[in-house]
């Protein structure tokens, strides 16, 4: 019997303008280009989707680099599976959004937003290639909850070049007068080929990161949002269902260009390539069958960076194995506690170490 999968993931890989710090799948927009990628994005989603979605994710990238008629073509190729979603979510720039955008976004049934702020500090927003500023991220969130779009999510960045403890206490102050009931949080990785790695720059210091992400940690959490995963916040009943599919190793379809997706033991990754995506039969460039072990192990790091941990019954059901005896190691960590039948990680910022315990 096929299990129904629930989550979608659309990878949009146009921006406008590329940051300085990512290495996501992405490329300057095209109209011509992005018009030849819904055609072959239309194959892709006739060919993979089967089911109605209980969360959507439209992710990049950014999909307000399109223009509107393309946006609303994409719109209407996920529109058919929409049916039972309950989180439907998209990406956005503060400076590429506008009332036409969000009217189609309405129509089509998204019901929460994921915005891209980064910092309240302009002059350390040109600093990484961003085409904003804050007063513009004030005006967009007006904007969306003037249309009763209220469910929104902001991202932060840390650890940035030049960045101080008083820049990002002011960027705080700013975000927090927003009262947003979700915010994701992301430090600064440096990778090779993204335009810091090629000119060397490097992140802060350990010590400096640290304070930093303590600090956002103490004040949102005095501000009352529930530092439910490692690098989410929410106000209460806001986590996004959508990456909760990820952290619970649960199934999930990604399409297009870069997107990745898991269903049962295989984890896959689409091709970055435009040419091989436009052109090739198999579009993948990652197709992994993984054993037990690895399922195990992969749940148990993803599931340890929630708050309410992971659930001992329903892991042990789902591997017929017994937790707490095949991970006894990983287990008598000090940092690891057995609370109401979950295992839970009481210092999650050094989750990466206490994992090496859990790999048989």
């Amino acid at each position: 019997m096929t299990t129904r999968i629930k989550h979608l993931y659309v990878h949009v890989p146009f921006c406008k303008s590329i940051c300085y710090y990512c290495d996501f799948c992405h490329r300057i927009y095209e109209e011509s280009l992005c018009d030849k990628w819904l055609d072959r994005l239309k194959k892709e989603i006739n060919d993979t989707c089967k089911d109605n979605y209980e969360t959507i994710y439209i992710g990049g990238g950014t999909p307000t680099s399109l223009k509107c008629e393309q946006l609303e073509r994409l719109l209407k190729l996920i529109y058919p599976f929409t049916d039972e979603v309950k989180e439907y979510t998209i990406e956005v720039n503060p400076e590429s959004l506008d009332e036409e955008n969000v009217l189609l976004f309405k129509q089509y049934g998204i019901n929460r937003i994921s915005m891209g702020v980064q910092s309240s500090d302009d002059k350390l927003l040109r600093s990484l290639n961003r085409h904003h500023d804050f007063e513009t991220v004030i005006e967009k969130i007006e904007l969306l909850r003037k249309h009763n779009l209220d469910n929104i999510s902001i991202d932060l960045m840390y650890s940035l070049p030049d960045q101080t403890i008083e820049i990002l206490n002011k960027t705080l102050d700013d975000v927090l007068a927003l009262n947003v009931p979700h915010i994701s949080l992301y430090s600064l990785t440096i990778e090779e080929n993204t335009v810091f790695g090629k000119k060397g720059i490097s992140n802060l210091d350990e010590d400096t990161e640290a304070d930093m992400y303590e600090l956002i940690c103490r004040r949102l959490k005095e501000a009352g949002y529930i530092h439910y995963e490692i690098s989410n916040f929410c106000k209460e009943g806001f986590e996004s269902k959508h990456n909760l599919s990820y952290w619970n190793y649960e199934d999930f379809l990604g399409v297009s260009l870069g997107a990745a997706g898991k269903i049962g033991n295989n984890r896959y990754t689409n091709t970055r390539s435009f040419d091989k995506y436009f052109n090739e039969k198999d579009i993948r460039d990652e197709d992994l069958n993984l054993n037990n072990d690895e399922m195990e192990f992969e749940n148990i790091m993803m599931s340890l960076r929630k708050e309410d941990g992971l659930n001992i019954e329903e892991f042990n059901h789902k591997y017929n194995c017994d937790l707490l005896n095949k991970y006894k190691k990983g287990i008598s960590n000090e940092n690891i506690v057995i609370k109401d039948g979950k295992t839970i990680c009481t210092n999650r910022e050094i989750l990466n170490r206490i994992l090496l315990d859990f790999m048989l």
